[in-house]
């Protein structure tokens, strides 16, 4: 299984990034897949993820700011990320999880104020 996220950056506060991560190594459409993220000093919390039907779940912190969505075709998964905050400061992590836990490497996004 390999899950490699991208699209990370620096931006400022208000501005827009859309990450992506691009999954192999299993049968990507018929998987749950997460966007995960870890600010400093605190523990990993799940963003968002996105059912094999389509259906989604959002933490309360990032509803209506943020869409998760997935091409299967691609094997990718998409986080776009509007109205960025600077607590949204983070590194986002792409997740599987059927047997065992897969990790991506993270992309790290940072917004400033």
């Amino acid at each position: 299984v390999q899950l490699q996220a991208s699209g990370g950056g620096l931006v400022q506060a208000g501005g827009s990034l859309r990450l992506s991560c691009a999954a192999s190594g299993f049968i990507f459409s018929a998987n749950t897949m997460n966007w995960y993220r870890q600010a400093p000093g605190k523990q990993r919390e799940l963003v968002a993820n996105t059912t094999p039907s389509g259906s989604t779940v959002y933490a309360d912190s990032v509803k209506g700011r943020f869409t998760v969505s997935r091409d299967n075709a691609k094997n990718t998964l998409y986080l776009q990320m509007n109205s960025l905050k600077p607590e949204d400061t983070a590194v986002y992590y792409c997740n599987v999880k059927f047997y065992l836990n897969y990790w991506g490497q993270g992309t790290l996004v940072t917004v400033s104020s």
